[in-house]
């Protein structure tokens, strides 16, 4: 059994009106600050849970801390679709976006009975890329990202020389760099921002310092963490980060 049966699990769906498919949302949990979740790379929003990733923070959920929402994302439908090009991918990309911040987020606040909540949000590797995407598009629905062995820069793998606003506005790499309005500024400092990553089998932890320096070089606060030699690009390494950080760090 991948969770205590009596911890509360509740599945809701719609289709999307943006995507115009159907997008399935887990929440586990009943009370606490909420948190979304990304899966990694074609995964769905029940590997967390197969993966015992949920099972990890069952007992943060029990306590009240925080509650959990699992979406999918499309990236088998975008950035991992050989059939169509990078100009298709990032239109794809942007329209998923504005389903997490048009669709997702507001039913997390009907849901918590909260129309200001702001969200904490949370994905390991594309799912990271995911997580970072959406807070720092709009800090005004998200105030806490734990982005756990990520990339956070579309060049060169994703988009092969292709660029345009939908690439721009999508890729946080770049646009952290001009966020220069006062609001905003000052949504992200009243934000905690934690990159993390292994330094293990399959880790790339020069992303992740090389997006906390683009950070810095903006003046925006982070925290760059970096995990052992001995932590893979893998579930058990973000089993531990995120029952760490949810019990010792993050203050909910």
């Amino acid at each position: 059994m991948y969770i205590d049966p009596t911890l509360n699990k509740e599945v809701f769906g719609w289709r999307s009106p943006n995507l115009d498919i159907e997008m399935p949302i887990v929440r586990y949990g009943h009370y606490g600050h909420a948190l979304l979740l990304f899966p990694t790379a074609q995964s769905d929003l029940y590997d967390a849970e197969r993966f015992y990733l949920i099972k990890s923070l069952e007992h943060h959920m029990q306590n009240g801390r925080l509650t959990v929402f699992a979406i999918n994302t499309i990236n088998d439908l975008s950035w991992m679709n050989r059939d169509i090009g990078p100009k298709e991918k990032a239109r794809r990309q942007a329209l998923y976006s504005k389903y997490v911040e048009d669709e997702v987020v507001p039913h997390i606040r009907r849901v918590l009975g909260d129309s200001n909540a702001r969200i904490g949000v949370t994905g390991a590797s594309f799912g990271a890329y995911h997580a970072a995407n959406s807070f720092f598009r709009r800090p005004d629905l998200f105030d806490t990202l734990l982005a756990m062995s990520g990339f956070y820069e579309l060049w060169p793998s994703w988009l092969h020389g292709y660029t345009d606003d939908n690439v721009y506005f999508n890729n946080p790499m770049q646009y952290v760099q001009n966020m220069h309005d006062a609001r905003t500024r000052d949504l992200i400092s009243h934000s905690q921002i934690h990159i993390l990553t292994g330094q293990g089998q399959w880790e790339h932890p020069e992303q992740s310092k090389d997006f906390s320096s683009v950070l810095w070089a903006s003046k925006i606060w982070n925290n760059l963490d970096l995990w052992g030699h001995d932590m893979p690009h893998d579930w058990p390494t973000w089993r531990k980060m995120l029952d760490h950080y949810v019990g010792e760090r993050l203050g909910w």
